[in-house]
């Protein structure tokens, strides 16, 4: 069994980019940080109001996931502690729930010595999720491409996209689970092929760098946006603003109720203040991708038990 006493960290993510629905994901440069020490019974502390409420013994989803990591493999896995902090939103369409199993998938690696493939790592984590495009992104960075039909994985990955990141989120959290009843079951054959073509371009402009494309292209999905974004504030008067500022393109982050933004680099910070002033009701964040994923580091065991 491997040591404990280390740190798992993971990237917030946004999944989508608009016709990319369930297969495309972007890290971005908001953390959870969780530091794993031994215990005699599991215990999951938060730090910060906003994560206050959720699970803190065998039933919290970090611990479920290394727990079904372990019996996976045939083993069992000692009880730990883990204190967790975190900047990304809860709830928001910024991939917290795919980042808690990001870091309960490389717990368990790295408790249990199992030395997972990344794409090891990436199929248990799509399995866990039911789709791969925030877990992948969570555990790689970058931009990820991913194919999943439930047992079969294929990951395409792109590690430096160049777009600074306008977030806008709202004050309040939507389940993904009432965010995806709004979808229709069925799509006429011409509407799914124009969306397969808008994820195809934009899928290769992201792999060319050209993100004037990728953005068009982000705006003209038809799987999820059309069904989604009445329950967005002023979402067509944020989309002309964001044309009026110079943005690449602007749709729903996962399955909401955030609003992801791609801009040039360097222009998030400007961006973000401009929008802010105009839809005051969003927190605006300038953010920057995350070229690196989920990350696994020693931690000073002195100062744990101090504290």
């Amino acid at each position: 069994m491997g040591e404990a006493n280390f740190s798992v960290v993971v990237p917030a993510t946004t999944a989508n980019l608009g016709p990319g629905f369930d297969s495309i994901g972007l890290a971005l440069a908001l953390y959870m940080t969780v530091d794993v020490n031994p215990a005699k019974a599991w215990l999951v502390q938060y730090e910060g109001d906003e994560y206050q409420g959720l699970a803190s013994g065998e039933d919290n989803l970090i611990v479920t996931t290394i727990q079904g990591v372990a019996k996976r493999y045939e083993q069992t896995v000692s009880p730990q502690k883990l204190y967790v902090q975190s900047d990304i939103p809860l709830g928001k369409g910024l991939g917290s729930s795919a980042t808690a199993i990001a870091a309960g998938i490389e717990i368990a690696d790295q408790l249990l010595a199992l030395k997972l493939s990344s794409k090891d790592k990436v199929l248990i984590g799509s399995e866990l999720e039911g789709h791969a495009d925030n877990v992948s992104a969570a555990l790689l960075g970058g931009v990820t491409i991913s194919y999943f039909d439930g047992t079969e994985i294929d990951v395409v990955h792109l590690p430096e996209p160049k777009i600074g990141v306008v977030m806008l989120v709202p004050p309040k959290a939507l389940p993904t689970e009432e965010s995806r009843g709004l979808l229709p079951e069925q799509l006429p054959h011409a509407v799914a092929i124009a969306g397969s073509a808008a994820s195809s371009v934009m899928t290769a402009a992201i792999a060319r760098g050209d993100w004037e494309t990728a953005g068009r292209m982000m705006e003209k999905d038809v799987f999820h946006e059309p069904y989604r974004k009445p329950l967005f504030p002023d979402f067509e008067q944020i989309r002309m603003a964001c044309q009026d500022y110079g943005a690449y393109g602007m749709t729903i982050s996962g399955a909401g109720p955030s609003v992801f933004i791609a801009v040039k680099q360097g222009d998030e910070g400007r961006i973000a203040e401009k929008l802010a002033a105009d839809f005051p009701y969003y927190n605006c964040m300038a953010i920057q991708p995350s070229i690196t994923g989920s990350v696994v580091n020693k931690i000073d065991v002195k100062k744990e038990a101090a504290r």
